[in-house]
């Protein structure tokens, strides 16, 4: 198996794995190594044999040998629009997957943000809160401090 790095950017990294022993890729989709988050690419080889058409043995010569080689032109045509419909479907899943991850990146932000403001708006509170508590408590200190010259000046 032979793994290659073929996205990386704000939405994380993006990575395929080919597996020789099934024929196919393997797509790393999300962000734990597991099953769940793979999509395996199997797809069937779509050459001109493995699709049917003997490229040595189709003959335009005859009308019959024509026909005979525009039917297995048809079924190998059919078999690519579902091999293609396949890769599309494959591509479709990829992009929701991608586009999903980036909208969890895109909320795990926000939500990382606003915990952050939440603590820097409760910080200022309670700074705000303690300077008026230590701006009282020197004013009571300073009025403590003038009873006692106010008798004095009475009594003198």
């Amino acid at each position: 198996n032979k793994t290659a790095l073929i996205a990386s950017g704000s939405a994380g990294e993006y990575s395929v794995t080919t597996n020789s022993a099934v024929g196919g890729l393997t797509f790393q989709i999300g962000q734990l190594n597991d099953k769940q988050f793979q999509l395996e690419l199997t797809l069937d080889a779509a050459d001109a044999k493995s699709l049917g058409v003997n490229t040595a043995a189709i003959s335009i010569g005859t009308v019959g040998a024509a026909q005979k080689a525009m039917d297995a032109i048809d079924t190998a045509i059919d078999s690519i629009n579902q091999y293609m419909a396949k890769v599309g479907a494959y591509q479709n899943r990829l992009q929701y997957t991608i586009e999903n991850l980036e909208v969890s990146i895109e909320n795990f932000s926000a939500s990382e943000s606003t915990i952050r403001d939440v603590d820097m708006a409760w910080e200022v509170m309670n700074f705000t809160k303690n300077q008026i508590l230590q701006q009282s408590g020197i004013a009571m200190l300073a009025q403590a401090n003038m009873a006692p010259q106010q008798i004095l000046q009475l009594l003198g």
